[in-house]
């Protein structure tokens, strides 16, 4: 886990405030401030790492909800994990840390 200042984003605004927010409305704003964030990568890190995981949730959430009987009880779980990283994620970025989530963590690293 890295820590590096990473200052202001091209959108005027501390870098890792606009990192905490890029996961605030799940993958939504993820495409929002990786769209808008032109040269910080620290930014585009975690925009694109919010992209991957929260579009994987609501993918699976769907398909959760198709399976009859344990779908239910999985989405519950599914729901509490995702609140639980939703929450770990904000304060990582809050903190000026590139915290990887494996996978998608990996390629938003590279792609940032």
């Amino acid at each position: 886990m890295e820590h590096i200042s990473q200052g202001k984003s091209s959108l005027g605004i501390e870098a890792n405030i606009v990192a905490l927010l890029s996961y605030f409305l799940g993958f939504i704003s993820g495409v929002i401030f990786y769209a808008l964030e032109k040269e910080n990568k620290f930014v585009r890190f975690h925009a694109l790492q919010s992209i991957i995981v929260f579009a994987f949730f609501f993918v699976l959430g769907i398909i959760l909800r198709i399976l009859p009987f344990i779908g239910f009880s999985l989405i519950m779980l599914l729901g509490i994990v995702e609140i639980i990283l939703w929450i770990i994620l904000m304060i990582k970025a809050y903190k000026g840390e590139y915290f990887k989530l494996p996978f998608a963590g990996d390629f938003a690293e590279r792609k940032a």
